[in-house]
């Protein structure tokens, strides 16, 4: 949903909320409703460094939330200085303490400020793939933690987006914003329904601009171990849901499959982490490559 359509269907714009009226109730849905989230394009951003990351990347902001009469840190003065500004001015209301303790999901007071952020297009187009480009695919994630704390390593070590395909939890669940500690704001993250659209992109990439971007998917029954494998050129890493691995369209889909030996009495590792590694032993490559 566009900027302009998700303001159209807001309650009133108040810059000072006392009472759980229909905007603060707007808001409060945003925590554990992802049909509301949708409709209105918006999310809650919680914490010090995820508002700033937000800030820092020129995120649009639709509000930025206070608690009413009371003092601000340097750092909130600041950021509502600098988010208040420019093109994407956000507004900033002032909450009644014990309602903004609510918005911020706390049980110990209410934070600083809370962002209402503006969930940006699911278009593949903003995600762009150099010719050594490494993106991360996560199929059919269940749980939203392990959708930010993978989107938390695929920015650490230097991937140039995210994209999360078919029925999966929402990017902008709370609790996975919160597991990506800011990097949501740093690099592109796109949600796609079917294989069919990721796929082509893919050859649109080859095709127009000259980038291989090749399948790599992960599986413990995979033909080859991951540090035997090519990682060092332009690569699509897929990782499959939490407990089901990867569906049968991205297993027929991928260049190579590649399976990461573990030891001990671990049947399989959690996709987070398996994509934590992918994305680290993809960096080594390109490392020792750019060495030699």
């Amino acid at each position: 949903m566009s900027r302009k359509a998700g303001r159209s269907s807001s309650p009133a714009r108040e810059r000072r909320i006392g009472t759980r009226n229909a905007r603060f109730q707007q808001w409060q849905a945003l925590l554990d409703n992802r049909t509301k989230r949708h409709q209105a394009g918006e999310f809650l951003v919680h914490g010090v460094r995820p508002i700033t990351l937000a800030v820092d990347h020129g995120w649009p902001l639709r509000a930025l939330l206070r608690p009413t009469d009371t003092p601000l840190s340097a750092w909130a003065t600041d950021l509502i200085a600098r988010a208040t500004g420019g093109q994407h001015a956000a507004q900033v209301v002032d909450v009644a303490p014990p309602l903004l303790a609510e918005l911020g999901d706390k049980a110990d007071g209410a934070p600083e400020l809370i962002a209402v952020a503006e969930m940006p297009p699911d278009r593949l187009d903003r995600i762009v793939v150099p010719p050594d480009g490494l993106v991360l695919l996560f199929d059919r994630p269940a749980n939203p933690g392990n959708i930010g704390t993978l989107v938390r390593s695929a920015d650490a070590f230097g991937a140039c987006g995210v994209i999360v395909t078919g029925h999966a939890a929402d990017v902008y669940d709370p609790r996975a914003v919160r597991a990506s500690t800011g990097s949501l704001f740093a690099l592109p993250v796109v949600r796609q329904g079917s294989p069919r659209d990721v796929l082509a992109w893919v050859a649109e990439l080859h095709s127009t601009r000259g980038v291989d971007l090749q399948v790599v998917g992960t599986d413990e029954s995979g033909e080859v171990d991951v540090d035997a494998a090519d990682l060092t050129g332009a690569r699509l890493l897929v990782v499959g849901n939490e407990l089901r691995g990867m569906s049968a369209a991205w297993r027929e889909s991928c260049d190579v499959v590649v399976r990461i030996p573990i030891a001990g009495a671990a049947s399989s590792l959690n996709a987070s982490v398996a994509a934590g590694i992918m994305c680290y032993e993809a960096r080594r490559q390109r490392r020792s490559a750019a060495r030699a």
